[in-house]
């Protein structure tokens, strides 16, 4: 089979992968729930592409990550739900629903019209989810309560500024950063007084240090920072200098094992004076 840009291509190679006795054992065993972390992998990595400004990975990463979407589509052919086309057409009629103002007619061309009637587009679709849902046999979705629709499996970070500006809509929120810095405080005070009853890790220990983690990243949402965009940010530096530290002690003819604590810290130090060229070296 020769390879092609059309994306006919890429279904009929997923349909070969797939297909019993002749397919990939592998690519056979997998159901939903087994290539969805994957899905989730191969999204980080375009986003990492993209944070190197890596245009060659990034065409590869994209790749992959289409690959995904074939193969859950796939999946879902073989189930007798949807297929591919399926996917790409549901796709279409909600770009076009959801941009009356570039699809629709020129009444709807102004900003002022758009956000009036985008509430009434998001209760059209759910209206017609629910009819989908009910003729697959489908139960409805459990939606009660405000937070109810912000999915789980968000990353931690993310899925909190979520749920703090949901709450926040109906007034559940600080006003000021200097109130959440307190409240940020208040949760190390909380920290430090369950490591003093119990130094040894614990369910407790465990929710005070996610309570923590929680009002830092409501701090950053309150100072419009991307939480996970400012600790990948730190992780890079870290590791930035800590490679410093590394070729330091290499160039000592030493290894990092036989180095105390003291005198990686005294690089540590060195490297944050240096800036490393502005940390990136």
């Amino acid at each position: 089979m020769e390879p092609s840009g059309d994306i006919k291509r890429l279904l009929e190679i997923m349909a070969a992968l797939r297909t019993p006795q002749t397919g990939c054992p592998w690519d056979l065993e997998q159901d939903f729930s087994t290539i969805a972390p994957y899905t989730i992998e191969e999204a980080y990595e375009v986003t990492d592409a993209i944070a190197r400004g890596d245009l060659v990975d990034l065409r590869d990463e994209l790749g992959d990550l289409l690959l995904q979407v074939v193969f859950h589509a796939r999946m879902a052919q073989e189930n007798g739900a949807f297929d591919f086309s399926g996917v790409v057409e549901a796709i279409t009629e909600k770009m076009i629903r959801r941009h009356p103002h570039v699809f629709g007619d020129e009444e709807a061309r102004t900003a002022g019209s758009v956000k009036g009637m985008w509430e009434a587009i998001k209760q059209e679709e759910k209206r017609q989810k629910a009819e989908l849902r009910q003729e697959a046999g489908l139960s409805p979705p459990d939606e009660t309560g405000l937070l109810h629709d912000i999915p789980v499996t968000l990353p931690a970070m993310t899925r909190a500024v979520k749920l703090q500006k949901r709450a926040g809509t109906v007034g559940f929120d600080w006003n000021d950063p200097r109130a959440v810095l307190d409240k940020i405080e208040e949760e190390i005070g909380e920290l430090r007084a369950e490591l003093d009853r119990q130094p040894q890790q614990s369910a407790a220990i465990e929710d005070e240090i996610g309570d923590l983690l929680f009002a830092v990243t409501n701090l950053a949402r309150h100072m419009d920072i991307d939480p996970e965009k400012a600790l990948r940010g730190t992780n890079d530096k870290f590791c930035r200098r800590f490679g410093y530290l590394e070729r330091r002690v290499s160039a000592a003819g030493r290894a990092l094992e036989s180095v105390g604590l003291d005198e990686m810290e005294a690089y540590w130090q060195e490297a944050k004076t240096a800036k490393i060229k502005n940390d990136q070296s």
